[in-house]
């Protein structure tokens, strides 16, 4: 066990008085955690996002991860798109990350793209849990299941979702399950 001095925290700023960086970034971040685990073993032992907490809070410089940076630079974008209380809403949703994501590839934005797939995998556990959680009623657990289903097949092919879609759509089983979807 630390004893006060030693904090976790302590250990981490003083190493980063050591190494004297104006500016941390992700690298110099790694660095610092390496060191960190070097000297002080399993007590030294800590994630780079935590080290870059511990120095933000502090007042140091820190540079974002690209992640990071795409999250901040788009968040109005990302912000409410997980909506499927319905399953045109789920078809909505699914339409926004697509366009998202389409104009985030054509401009390389790849830390934006592995956003919008991150979400779209979040969206897609969370139709998960509700369509097996026994105190939602039976209707809606169905629809869940239908909509994990849904952003399965689009994080597994993005392009030819729509056409799917128009196709499930139109299934007997479908209609038989779920009725008549109206477009938007």
């Amino acid at each position: 066990m630390m004893d006060d001095l030693k904090t976790k925290k302590n250990l981490i700023l003083e190493a980063a008085r050591a190494i004297g960086v104006q500016k941390w970034t992700p690298a110099e971040i790694d660095q610092l955690r390496r060191k960190l685990l070097a000297e002080h073993g399993e007590a030294g032992k800590t994630s780079n996002d935590y080290i870059a907490d511990i120095l933000k809070t502090m007042g140091w410089k820190v540079q974002l991860t690209e992640r990071e940076e795409a999250e901040e630079r788009f968040e109005e974008e990302f912000e409410d798109i997980l909506h499927f209380k319905t399953l045109p809403d789920a078809e909505v949703s699914l339409t926004r990350l697509d366009e998202l994501m389409r104009r985030f590839r054509t401009h390389g934005e790849e830390a934006a793209v592995q956003r919008v797939l991150e979400i779209a995998r979040l969206g897609k556990r969370r139709a998960e849990m509700i369509s097996r959680n026994r105190k939602v009623e039976v209707r809606k657990r169905e629809e869940k299941k239908e909509i994990a289903e849904w952003f399965r097949i689009w994080l597994e092919t993005p392009e030819a979702f729509f056409d799917w879609l128009d196709v499930r759509k139109a299934t007997p089983e479908f209609r038989e399950k779920f009725g008549v979807i109206e477009e938007e």
